[in-house]
C-alpha cells in the first residue's frame, strides 16, 4: 500500500499549475438566484420598494390652502422646538423621494464621528424604543409576539406550548400575545394591563417593544410606556365594527394617538391589522376608509401626515406583511413592517448632555433596583448620581441595558440600575436621576401652555386634575388662567380669561400637590410635556413654559 501512494503523490503534484494566477473574487458579479426563486425575485424590485407608498400617502389628504396654513401655524407654535430641530437634517419634506433617501443616508452617517474614538462601542446598534398603542383588542400584543417570533426572539417550541395552553382555554387566536402578556390575569382575560417589554434586533438597530395596554382603565400605565418611546405604532383593526368603536369618542385609538404625541413620540406608524379577516379580505377600499378617517384626526393632534405618519396593512395572526411582503395584497408596494423600521433615519440624541433618567419602576433585589429610559447623558458603573427631588446621593453598582449587563450606557437605552445609598421605599416613579453638577429643576408651581382637548363644561381656576409628566403622576390644581392663545396667529389675549373651554389654548399657572421634577419645554422637551387627565379621560395636553420659584 505505501509504495502505491509514494508513486501516486509526485504525479499528483506534477499536475498542479504552480504559476496559476492568484484567485481574485469578482465583487461585481450578479447575485446568485436559484431558478425556482427567479420569478418572485423579479417581481419585488419592480414595485420599487420606496416610491410607491409615499405617492399613495400624499394623494389621500387633499390639502387646500386653508387647512395647510392652519396646520403649519399651529404646529409651529406648539412644537416650534421640534420643527427647528428637524430642519437642519434637510427634512424639508417636499423634496421628493430621492431627497429623502439622501437624507436618510446622510443622517445615518452623521452621528458616526462621535462614536469613532471609542472602538469597543462600535458594534453597538442604535437603540429604538417602539410603543404599540391602540384600542383594546386591536391586536397589539399579537403583533408584538409575532415580531418576536419572526426575528427569532421566541423559539417555535415556546410558541407551540402557548398554542396548546391557549387551545385548552378555547383562546387559540391569542397564543401569540402570550409572548408579551406574561401574567395569569392578562392571559385569562386577553387584556394587557402592565406595559409588556421585549427586545428584537434588525440589521442596523436594536428595538425594545413596549406593549401598552389598550383598555381605558389602564391608560395611566400606557402613558408611562409611551413616555419611554421614540416611535409609536398605532394598531387599528380593519374588521368591520372594530375600527369604528376604537375611533368613536370613547374609543382608545384617538386618545392613545394624542397621548403618544404629548409623550414626545415623533414618528407614528399606523398598522391596519386584521386585514386577513373574512369581512376585510385585504380590501383596498376598507384600508383607504380607515386611513381617511384617521388622517384628519392625527393632523389635529399635531402629526404631520407627510412626514411623521406611515400607513401599512398587515395581519398579526398570520404574520403577513410584518417581515415579508404578501401576495394577497398586490396594491401595497412599500416595505414590510420590520424592514421599514430598519430603514428609518437615526434619532438624534445628546450624549454629552446632563444625565437625566426618569424612573418608571423600582423594586428590591439584592439592593435597590430602578428601571427607566436614559433621556440624555451617559451613565457608567460606579458613577455618583443624585436622585431628585429629594437630593439623595447614590452610586451605580451595576447597569443592565435591556437585561444585558454593561459598563456604560448612552441616551435612549432602557436601563435597570442597581443603586447604593438609597432605600427602595425612598424612591417613587417620577423621580429623576441627575448628574450632581447639573441637577434637574423641581418645584410645585409652574406656568404652562395647555390645549383643552376634550372637556364638556368650562374649566376655571381652582380646577383639579391629574398631571402626567414624563413618568411622574401628580395631583395638580389650575390656580390661575393667565391668557388665551389664538390658535391661528399665536397672539396672546390682553385680558385674563375667566374660563377656558374645549379646543382653546391658554397659558395657565398650575400648582402640584407635592414637589415634582420638571424642566421647561424649551430646555428639555422630553421632561417639559405633560397631559392632564380627569375622571379617566385625557382633558388637555401642554408644555411647561416657566418654573415659578416658591414664595416662602
Amino acid at each position: 500500500m505505501p509504495e502505491n501512494e509514494a508513486t501516486f503523490l509526485p504525479s499528483a503534484f506534477a499536475a498542479l499549475n504552480v504559476n496559476a494566477k492568484p484567485f481574485v473574487p469578482n465583487v461585481n458579479a450578479p447575485v446568485f438566484v436559484p431558478s425556482f426563486l427567479q420569478t418572485s425575485a423579479v417581481e419585488i424590485p419592480a414595485s420599487d420598494g420606496r416610491s410607491a407608498p409615499d405617492s399613495r400617502l400624499e394623494v389621500t389628504p387633499v390639502e387646500n390652502g386653508a387647512t395647510e396654513a392652519d396646520m403649519t401655524t399651529e404646529e409651529e407654535t406648539w412644537e416650534q422646538k421640534e420643527e427647528q430641530k428637524e430642519e437642519p437634517g434637510g427634512g424639508g419634506g417636499g423634496g421628493g423621494k430621492e431627497d429623502e433617501e439622501m437624507m436618510e443616508e446622510e443622517e445615518e452617517e452623521m452621528p458616526m464621528p462621535k462614536v469613532a474614538p471609542a472602538p469597543p462601542d462600535a458594534p453597538k446598534k442604535e437603540h429604538v424604543n417602539v410603543v404599540f398603542i391602540g384600542h383594546v383588542d386591536a391586536g397589539k400584543s399579537t403583533i408584538g409576539g409575532q415580531i418576536m417570533y419572526l426575528t427569532g426572539m421566541v423559539d417555535k417550541r415556546t410558541l407551540e406550548k402557548y398554542e396548546r395552553e391557549a387551545k385548552e382555554k378555547n383562546r387559540e387566536t391569542w397564543y401569540l400575545s402570550w409572548a408579551l402578556d406574561t401574567n395569569q390575569e392578562e392571559r385569562d382575560k386577553g387584556k394587557t394591563v402592565e406595559v409588556g417589554r421585549a427586545y428584537f434586533e434588525t440589521e442596523k438597530k436594536h428595538f425594545t417593544i413596549l406593549d401598552a395596554p389598550g383598555h381605558k382603565s389602564f391608560v395611566p400605565n400606557m402613558i408611562g410606556g409611551a413616555s419611554q418611546a421614540d416611535l409609536a405604532v398605532l394598531v387599528i383593526s380593519a374588521r368591520k365594527g372594530e375600527f369604528e368603536t376604537g375611533f368613536e369618542k370613547g374609543g382608545q385609538t384617538r386618545e392613545h394617538a394624542m397621548l403618544a404625541k404629548t409623550a414626545g413620540v415623533k414618528h407614528l406608524i399606523v398598522l391596519v391589522n386584521k386585514m386577513d379577516d373574512p369581512t376585510v379580505n385585504w380590501s383596498l377600499e376598507r384600508y383607504e376608509e380607515c386611513k381617511e378617517k384617521l388622517v384628519p384626526f392625527l393632523k389635529k393632534v399635531g402629526f404631520n401626515p407627510k412626514k411623521d405618519i406611515h400607513f401599512m396593512p398587515c395581519s398579526g395572526l398570520t404574520g403577513a406583511n410584518l417581515k415579508d411582503p404578501v401576495p394577497e395584497c398586490p396594491w401595497y408596494t412599500g416595505l414590510p413592517f420590520i424592514a421599514h423600521l430598519d430603514s428609518l433615519p437615526n434619532f438624534t440624541r445628546s450624549s454629552d448632555g446632563p444625565v437625566r433618567l426618569p424612573i418608571v419602576d423600582k423594586y428590591k433585589d439584592m439592593g435597590t433596583v430602578i428601571l427607566g429610559k436614559l433621556e440624555s447623558g451617559c451613565i457608567s458603573k460606579a458613577q455618583q448620581l443624585v436622585m431628585m427631588p429629594n437630593r439623595h446621593t447614590v452610586e451605580v453598582l451595576s447597569l443592565l441595558s435591556d437585561d444585558v449587563e454593561t459598563d456604560d450606557a448612552g441616551p435612549g437605552e432602557n436601563l435597570k440600575l442597581r443603586l447604593k445609598g438609597i432605600e427602595e421605599e425612598e424612591i417613587l416613579p417620577g423621580f429623576i436621576l441627575c448628574s450632581p453638577d447639573n441637577l434637574c429643576h423641581s418645584g410645585r408651581t409652574f406656568d404652562a401652555q395647555i390645549v383643552i382637548i376634550e372637556h364638556k363644561s368650562i374649566i376655571c381656576p381652582g380646577y383639579n386634575a391629574v398631571l402626567h409628566i414624563h413618568t411622574c403622576i401628580e395631583e395638580v390644581q389650575i390656580t390661575a388662567l393667565i391668557c388665551l392663545v389664538d390658535k391661528k396667529t399665536g397672539e396672546k389675549s390682553k385680558t385674563r380669561p375667566r374660563f377656558v373651554k374645549q379646543d382653546q389654548v391658554c397659558i395657565a399657572r398650575l400648582r402640584a400637590a407635592g414637589v415634582i421634577c420638571l424642566e421647561t419645554f424649551k430646555d428639555f422637551p422630553q421632561m417639559g410635556r405633560f397631559t392632564l387627565r380627569d375622571e379617566g379621560k385625557t382633558i388637555a395636553i401642554g408644555k411647561v413654559l416657566k418654573l415659578v420659584p416658591e414664595k416662602d
